[in-house]
């Protein structure tokens, strides 16, 4: 336990620090060493050192990659130190988390040009020009031979054959190969030679972010303390939030499909969002998730004002509020928008429905584009569609819509 006795404005600030940092996540291990921690922290001014690793295997991030960077800017509002660390030299390897065979092991370049698209989209959320960057090839292409070998003497096979996926393809005959064990003991000495004090992940990191505790152990460092953090799922409710499964809300996206998909999240997921993915103040989250125990509070408006924001954070909060009024132009009085994406459709002039909705990719499937129809959920020109096999007569300026606030429009000259 922590020695240090706090004066009441420091304690005052410990508690809020200690309340806000710990909302939204599943595990604090051990919770007693996050609370001295944090409390030597407040007393000496000392900041921790907070680390992230990421191996940047594609080059775009969507809103549930975020989870872990707004509880970041929360350690940053509070004066702390972030860490992050790119794997260039562990993406080479590739991380075999929840996978049933390794994974592709990428190069360097590769690792390097989607690490530069990460940060232009992380200075969204953090202050960029104050986190640490790291990468660890720094450290690992110095490694001689007898200190991988060291290295590895730090855990056992039967250690390593507790993670879920290793025991699964063990267990089911399927290959794991050595180099994939060296994965979580290179991901725990990263965290040994930044010397960190907190190390923060998703849910599915687990075992990886335990290993840096016990590799830090090993080689007679303080121990870090463990943050993980939900997987956020998607439009769906259900399932984790992937591009894969088309459920996802991207950086990218413009403020009126942001603000529209965010106002299709189930009701269920409101409160969650507003904890994992805005800064709004811990106490204000609580009185919101009350209000809609109580029913005091209505889901639309919550809904809205959690779309409000998460657009304030990736554009600003004139467009918030112009996209704001336009939600209510559009899903209140039924209005078509003004700013509509445009597409140069250079195809043939007639076209099946289906078809036309898939080569615009507005849909993930044809299924789903015939189920739509079916629940009159597309209209052409303001005209619904009650055919699936109704044939298109393509027009400059055409617009086509799908559901309540998916727009685009077609231009042929």
């Amino acid at each position: 336990m922590s020695d240090k006795v706090l004066s009441v404005e420091k304690s005052e600030n410990f508690e809020k620090q200690f309340k806000t940092l710990v909302s939204g996540t599943v595990d604090v291990i051990p919770q007693n060493e996050f609370r001295d921690k944090l409390i030597n922290s407040v007393a000496t001014g000392k900041p921790l050192k907070i680390k992230l690793g990421l191996d940047p295997t594609a080059p775009d991030i969507h809103l549930g990659h975020t989870v872990v960077l707004n509880k970041l800017r929360q350690f940053q509002d509070y004066g702390h130190t972030i860490q992050i660390v790119i794997g260039d030299f562990t993406a080479r390897i590739g991380d075999p988390t929840g996978k049933s065979e390794a994974r592709v092991q990428l190069d360097e370049k590769e690792v390097k040009k989607n690490a530069k698209t990460y940060f232009d989209q992380f200075r969204k959320v953090l202050n960029m020009d104050k986190v640490q960057v790291f990468y660890n090839a720094e450290w690992f292409s110095k490694l001689n031979f007898e200190e991988s070998i060291s290295l590895s003497s730090k855990i056992t096979v039967a250690r390593l054959l507790e993670r879920n996926d290793f025991e699964n393809r063990y267990r089911n005959n399927l290959p794991i190969s050595l180099h994939e064990f060296f994965y979580p003991l290179m991901q725990g000495y990263d965290s040994v030679v930044l010397e960190s004090d907190i190390e923060i992940g998703g849910t599915d990191q687990h075992f990886n972010l335990l290993m840096g505790r016990h590799l830090q152990e090993s080689y007679q460092k303080s121990k870090q303390v463990i943050l993980t953090l939900p997987l956020l799922e998607g439009l769906d409710g259900v399932e984790k939030m992937s591009k894969s499964k088309g459920n996802y809300i991207s950086l990218e996206d413009t403020p009126t499909n942001m603000f529209g998909k965010l106002m299709s999240i189930p009701d269920e997921l409101i409160v969650k969002y507003f904890k994992l993915l805005t800064p709004i103040d811990i106490d204000k989250i609580n009185e919101i998730e009350l209000g809609l125990q109580k029913q005091t509070l209505h889901p639309k408006e919550c809904k809205m004002n959690l779309a409000e924001t998460i657009v304030s954070i990736y554009y600003n909060n004139e467009i918030a509020k112009d996209t704001y009024k336009e939600f209510n132009n559009i899903f209140k009085k039924n209005l078509v928008p003004d700013d509509i994406p445009e597409y140069n459709w250079t195809d043939n002039r007639s076209i099946n429905i289906v078809e036309l909705v898939h080569q615009l990719n507005l849909l993930p499937s044809k299924n789903q584009i015939r189920n739509m129809i079916n629940n009159n959920g597309i209209k052409v020109n303001s005209v619904k569609i009650d055919n699936i096999n109704q044939i298109i007569e393509i027009e400059n300026k055409m617009i086509i819509q799908i559901g309540k606030r998916k727009f685009i429009k077609l231009i042929t000259d």
